[in-house]
Formats: structure tokens, C-alpha cells, sequence
């Protein structure tokens, strides 16, 4: 097979020959049989496993409280790397991790859905930025990806593709998980390569089960077949991101584990961590930031309903780590674990303080700046971990689970945000076991890494594009040299403004805005107060600015070399302004365009990709054909966490909608539908007058109305980040629990769906409203 002299151009290309050939094979030289492409005869298999939003300090192989012994097991058998950073949020960490690029430089400079048009923050890798998947599989590797991608540009999540930037167009020759960043791991929306995948639906079903599942059954399927060439597989976890559910033992596990509160979690986390060796023991226990509230000045009832929260969290991770350890024994059965690289990243960031002060039992009313209050979420705390709420943890536990450093999750400047757990096992290739790594890395370095394990060079060329250098740096110097000067001696941090810089040893950072607020003004970016930290400092507890501010300047000025090096400028501190494609240039599919029509079988079409039924006045019509007591869903959109759908009950037409779980409306007309064919239409006007505004509703058939109803509330921005719009179901968490079939599969016959938004349509704001209310108090 081809040696590395010809493998840093890909595909391969191996010089020809030329021989005399004679006329009649019959009078030829048997030639050599050919050879399949394989990597070189040492290449490891590789298998990266990538838990999300999993905080530094909250994993017991870490020290932190949640029981993760898979990851223990790993950790006395491999290497713990305890300087190991992410980006501090999803989509740039996994770009990032699968490029060997810095996350600006790989167009991820935030997450999908808050791209823009600025080189930097696009979303779109660029083709010089071959990811390490695509590499490997030239190379002769299988490649698999199951769980969680969030890559792909959300203007591309369509049958239209381009499916460049989808997994398989990543160099992964399989895929089964989800586009987005969060799903409902109940009842999860997926794809299975390209296509559409009906939601799961069975007793007992779990999304972190399936994927350990699917990924096994792929590495079963390809050795078995090719035992000889090995394996990528990128198994990425929707855990520990919100929603946190576990399975009910898993909750009950748990009761009452974390009464004691997130102050005192932390010093126990940290007394654990000098413990394993993981900090050294003169390390101090940073400050909890004055915006993040002190347990024991919570109400007792609210600290009640936290400790809940809390448990669903550690419940989910447990779970998860319990998921890992079947894919490792399934690995060892086969006689593969030895030879296989795995890298377990505990953490795309830090653990999130997305949830806010007291949490939350639906991410997507905090998302539209509607969080329940303590209260109303109390009322609710036996359904937290399970599939009827969206749960998140209060940032005071997402502070604990980052234990010892300040900040959580976004927060680039700070060690909370961008500081994870990395555990490094591979027997056959690596002679030290249960030794600590203190050297500073990244997730950029992991491609390195890889291709250095696999005995490939770097690419400067793939499929024909002349590609830009790795940006970070192979670990594999220090597998066995516990000793070994450290080589990733330099990196910037930046994400919503929030900034930091490394340099050996020496870390300068600043804090741009709180995670958990949406809305509201940010300071100047020339108003920043810039932090520094010495290299003794393990945990950044003594911001030392003040006493060294030449240094600190010589450190500012480094991230403005960096940050112009790799597309950071312009800083972009935007976050509900970028969800509005039109306000940044990114692009989306409408363009304008306040008319669909649809068709059966269209779904999963996330709501960047349709027109925008928030905020504005407008119609669906079905055109359909029924028997005699046909039902299920027409069409719908969203979840029942916010959305709305219109269908048939027990053949009867009905529209519910949800404003973010907590009001339902609904209008059911009074009879059925004869059968034959009919056309069924809701019309929304529009109050007016702000976001999130209420209006009427009707329900028409075959243009006469049976119904009608005041919405007091809408969702203004946003429904779900992964359900979507589904012509004939309802994939993922339903909206409505009448349909009466499996996923509200409709059984009747649908012609054509048309949708219509009007954001001019209707009087003046409230009138429409106002002449329903009159008219109902007359009857």
C-alpha cells in the first residue's frame, strides 16, 4: 500500500508505471492483486466520545460528585489530562475538535443558529479546513458518527441540501443522531444520514441507549466484515445538555444527595481533587461571582426544587457514563479495546449557567425570556428527569460543577467556561496507566493527535483544495512523559465577546456578559475590565491586573495578534439580534417569501428553514380526504414545549397551541369530518404591538368557522431547536396527546398543505381581539 510519501495529498494518488502490455491477457505476467486502501499497518482504531455541557468538577473521575465509574475505569487504565480546554460552547468546540483548526478559523465562531455573514462566524467550514474524518477515511479508516453534530448551516438543514456540511458530506461514511443542539432525549428528533427518521417510540425508550446502541452495532458490522482496517467513531452525547432526564432509577438514585447545596459541593469537589492529584495542593478555591446567589440565602423551598434539579443532572450523567462502558465492553469482547485510541472528553464547555438563577422546567420559555417561577416549577418537581419537562439546573450548580474556577459555560475568558476533564486510553500505544497529564491542551489538538497515532502526515492538499495548516498540537509527546515541556504554549479564547488569552503559563481574559441573560445592554468593548493570572495560580482566584499591568498589556496585545491571525474580528456580542437572519446576512431559504406549500411526508424542517408563524398574523390550509373517523396530525410545528398543531381528533378538526407549556389553547370543532374530501384552515390574526403578543384564532371547514378562541400569548422567537414542521405527524415531543397514532401519524390522505404569514395582516393592534371579546359577552 501506498507509504506516507503519498498520503499528504488526498485522495491518494500512487505514480503509474507504465509496462508493455500485450495485446491478449492470456499472454500477460499475472499481475500483483490489488490492495484495498488502508492506513498504515500500526493505525490504532480511534473512538472519540464527547459528553456536552459536563463542567470540569462534576464527574468523579475529576473529582466532582457525578458517579461516572466507566471514566474512573478509563482514567486508571489511561491518562487524565487536567489542562485540557474547549471553547466554552457547543458548536465551536465540535468544530474545532474535528478540524484541528481554531473555531474562527473553521467559519464556528458561535453557534449555528446565531451565524452571520462575517468570515469568522459563518458556520460554513471552509473547504481549505479538511476536517480529520474526511483525512482519515482517505486514508483507508471506516468512519461512524452517532449522537449530536450541530455543525451543518441551519439555512442547509433541508432536503435541499447542500449536504456538504452534514455528517456524511464530513468524511463520516455513517450517521444516526441529531442536527441541532438539544433534543428531547424521550423523544428525539433524528436523522439516519440524510433522511428523516420517525421518533422512537417504545416503553422504556432513552436517545443516550440508542446511540450507544447504533454505534455499537456499526463497529460490530464493519469488523466483523473488515477486521483488518480500523475505525473513527464519533460518538457524541446529547447529555448533559438540557433536557435532563435519566431513567427513573437513575433519579431515585440520587434523592436527596445534593442537599447540602452548591457552596459546599464545591469545597468537597476541590478537597477530592487534590485527593486524585488532579490539583495541586495548594490550589485555592476561586471566588462564587456576586451574580451567582449563595445556597444558604435561598428559601428553603427553592433550595428543595434546585437539590431536584441537581439529581436529574448527575442522574443523566451517570447514565450516560453507564452508555460508554457497554461501547468499551463491546470493544474488549471483540478483542479491540486495547488497539483502539479513546479519547472521553467530559464536556464540549463548561457546565451551563443557561438555566439562570433558579433554573428551569422548560429551556424554551427561558429561551423566550418567560421563566416559570419558583413556585410554579415547585408544583411540578416530581416531573423533573422525566419526558413531561425540559428541565435545567440553576447556574449555582453549573458554578459547582466547574469547581475550582470561576464562571460557567460561554464564558470564554475563564477556566469555567472553557476547562474540561480529557481522559486518554490506548494500551497497545501507550506504556503509562493511571498517571496524570499537566500539560496544557486543547481541543484543536486532538486531529494532531490522531494523525500522529495513525502514523499520517498532516495533508497539504484534499480533494484538490490546498489546505490550511492544524492549528494545534499532537499530545501524543506527552503519553509517556509525564515530564515533557508542554507544546501548545499559546491560545486565544473568544465567544460573545467574552475573551482570554494563554501564553505560557500566564493567563489575561475578560468577562463581556452573563450567560443566562439574553436581552439587555453589554458595556463597550473598550469598557472591558481585563483579569490576570500567574501560572501559579491553579484555579485563577487572584486576579493580580492591578500589580502587573505591563505584562497584562503585553498580553492584550497578544490576543489582538491572535485574534486577527484566526477571523476573531469583528467581536460580535449579539445574541438575540443574530437569531434574526435577515438583521446579520445569514442566509435562509424564505428570503422573503411568505408563502408554502407542502406536501405528505415533508418533516423535521427546523423553523430556520419555513416561513415565521411568530410575531405576525397567518394561515394553514389543508386540502385533505377522509373516511369515516380518520385522525392524527396535519401538520404542526414545534413541541409541546412551545409550538402549535392542527389535526384530527377522533375525526373531528382541532388547532392546539403552546405557549411555552404554560397555556394551552385549543379549539375542537363539534363534529366530524364526512367523508370525502374537505379542506380544513386555522387563521391567526395578529394583535400587534411588540413580541409575543396574543390575537384570535379560528378554525374553518370548508370555509365556514366551527370555532374560535383568544390567545392571550405567542411564542416570540423561538420554538424548538430541533422540532420542527411535520406534514402528517409529529416527530419529536408532540404538541398535542390526542392524535390518537403512533408519533400522530395522519391516517387519511393529504393533498397539499399551505402555510401563509401576513405581518401586515389585520387592524390595528388588540382591535381584532377586542371585537371577539364584545361579541362573546353578548352570548
Amino acid at each position: 500500500m501506498a507509504d506516507t510519501r503519498y498520503r499528504t495529498s488526498l485522495p491518494i494518488t500512487l505514480p503509474r508505471r507504465p509496462r508493455p502490455a500485450p495485446v491478449d491477457v492470456r499472454h500477460a505476467a499475472v499481475p500483483d492483486p490489488l490492495e484495498p486502501l488502508r492506513p498504515p499497518a500500526s493505525a490504532p482504531n480511534v473512538l472519540v466520545i464527547l459528553l456536552d455541557d459536563m463542567g470540569f468538577g462534576a464527574s468523579s473521575a475529576f473529582g466532582g460528585p457525578c458517579r461516572m465509574p466507566v471514566a474512573e475505569r478509563l482514567a486508571a487504565g489511561g491518562l487524565r489530562y487536567t489542562r485540557f480546554h474547549t471553547t466554552a460552547m457547543c458548536s465551536p468546540t465540535r468544530a474545532a475538535l474535528l478540524t484541528g483548526r481554531n473555531h474562527h478559523s473553521a467559519g464556528m465562531g458561535g453557534i449555528t443558529e446565531v451565524a452571520t455573514a462575517q468570515p469568522g462566524y459563518t458556520s460554513s467550514r471552509p473547504d481549505s479546513c479538511a476536517p480529520l474524518t474526511e483525512m482519515l477515511r482517505l486514508n483507508g479508516y471506516s468512519t461512524g458518527c452517532f449522537g449530536k453534530w450541530h455543525q451543518t448551516p441551519t439555512w442547509e438543514l433541508s432536503r435541499s441540501g447542500p449536504f456538504d456540511r452534514w455528517p456524511t458530506g464530513e468524511g463520516f461514511e455513517k450517521f444516526y443522531g441529531f442536527m441541532g443542539g438539544e433534543t428531547d432525549q424521550y423523544f428525539p428528533t433524528l436523522f439516519e444520514g440524510t433522511t428523516p427518521v420517525a421518533t422512537p417510540h417504545g416503553q422504556g425508550y432513552h436517545l443516550s441507549e440508542d446511540i450507544a446502541d447504533r454505534a455499537i452495532a456499526d463497529i460490530r458490522h464493519q469488523q466483523t466484515l473488515t477486521p483488518g482496517k480500523p475505525f473513527f467513531t464519533y460518538v457524541s452525547f446529547g447529555a448533559v445538555h438540557a433536557p435532563h432526564q435519566a431513567p427513573a432509577a437513575y433519579l431515585e438514585s440520587y434523592r436527596g444527595r445534593f442537599d447540602h447545596g452548591w457552596d459546599v459541593q464545591r469545597e468537597r469537589t476541590l478537597a477530592r481533587q487534590k485527593q486524585l492529584g488532579i490539583l495541586p495542593a495548594d490550589t485555592e478555591l476561586s471566588a462564587r461571582p456576586e451574580e451567582i446567589g449563595a445556597w444558604a440565602h435561598q428559601p428553603r423551598p427553592a433550595r428543595r426544587l434546585y437539590a431536584r434539579m441537581m439529581e436529574a443532572y448527575a442522574a443523566m450523567a451517570t447514565h450516560t457514563d453507564e452508555q460508554v462502558g457497554r461501547l468499551v465492553d463491546a470493544l474488549e469482547e471483540m478483542g479491540q479495546l486495547d488497539n483502539t485510541l479513546v479519547l472521553y472528553i467530559l464536556g464540549d464547555n463548561g457546565a451551563s449557567g443557561e438555566g439562570g438563577p433558579h433554573g428551569c422546567i422548560n429551556e424554551f420559555a427561558t429561551y423566550n425570556l418567560e421563566p416559570a417561577t419558583v413556585e410554579e416549577m415547585l408544583e411540578r418537581i416530581d416531573e423533573i428527569g422525566g419526558p413531561t419537562l425540559f428541565n435545567h439546573y440553576p447556574v449555582g450548580w453549573a458554578h459547582a460543577m466547574n469547581t475550582p474556577y470561576q464562571w460557567t459555560k460561554q464564558i470564554a475568558s475563564h477556566w469555567g467556561g472553557t476547562r474540561n476533564g480529557l481522559i486518554v486510553h490506548w494500551p497497545a500505544g501507550i506504556d503509562s496507566a493511571g498517571e496524570n497529564r499537566y500539560q496544557f491542551t486543547h481541543v484543536n489538538d486532538v486531529a494532531a493527535t490522531v494523525l500522529e497515532a495513525a502514523g499520517l502526515p498532516e495533508p497539504t492538499t484534499v480533494n484538490g483544495i490546498a489546505q490550511k495548516p492544524l492549528e494545534g498540537v499532537s499530545m501524543v509527546y506527552s503519553f509517556d512523559d509525564a515530564d515533557a515541556p508542554e507544546q501548545h504554549t499559546t491560545q486565544y479564547f473568544e465567544l460573545f465577546g467574552n475573551r482570554g488569552i494563554y501564553h505560557e503559563g500566564w493567563s489575561a481574559c475578560t468577562m463581556h456578559g452573563i450567560p443566562w441573560v439574553f436581552d439587555g445592554d453589554t458595556p463597550r468593548f473598550a469598557d472591558d475590565d481585563w483579569e490576570l493570572y500567574a501560572p501559579d495560580d491553579h484555579s485563577q482566584a487572584h486576579n493580580i491586573a492591578a500589580a502587573e499591568p505591563e505584562r497584562l498589556q503585553q498580553l492584550k496585545e497578544l490576543f489582538l495578534l491572535e485574534g486577527a491571525k484566526y477571523d476573531v474580528f469583528p467581536l460580535d456580542d449579539r445574541k438575540v439580534a443574530r437569531l434574526n437572519a435577515d438583521t446579520v446576512g445569514r442566509p435562509h431559504l424564505m428570503q422573503g417569501r411568505t408563502t408554502l406549500t407542502l406536501y405528505p411526508g415533508m418533516s423535521h424542517m427546523n423553523e430556520n428553514i419555513v416561513p415565521d408563524t411568530k410575531n405576525c398574523s397567518w394561515t394553514v390550509c389543508v386540502d385533505l380526504e377522509v373516511g369515516e373517523c380518520d385522525r392524527g396530525a396535519l401538520v404542526t410545528q414545534g413541541s409541546r414545549f412551545g409550538g402549535w398543531a392542527l389535526y384530527l381528533r377522533d375525526g373531528a378538526p382541532a388547532f392546539h397551541y403552546s405557549w411555552i407549556d404554560k397555556q394551552h389553547y385549543e379549539i375542537v370543532a363539534s363534529e366530524r369530518l364526512a367523508p370525502g374530501r374537505h379542506t380544513v384552515r386555522y387563521d391567526f390574526t395578529y394583535d400587534g404591538g411588540g413580541v409575543g403578543k396574543g390575537g384570535v384564532g379560528r378554525l374553518y371547514v370548508d370555509h365556514a368557522c366551527v370555532g374560535e378562541t383568544v390567545l392571550a400569548h405567542t411564542v416570540p422567537y423561538l420554538y424548538h431547536t430541533s422540532d420542527g414542521l411535520d406534514v402528517g405527524a409529529d416527530h419529536g415531543s408532540p404538541v398535542s396527546h390526542h392524535y390518537g397514532t403512533a408519533a400522530g401519524r395522519f391516517t387519511g390522505t393529504i393533498h397539499g398543505v399551505v402555510l401563509e404569514t401576513d405581518p401586515l395582516k389585520g387592524d390595528e393592534p388588540g382591535a381584532e381581539r377586542a371585537r371577539l371579546a364584545a361579541q362573546l359577552a353578548t352570548q
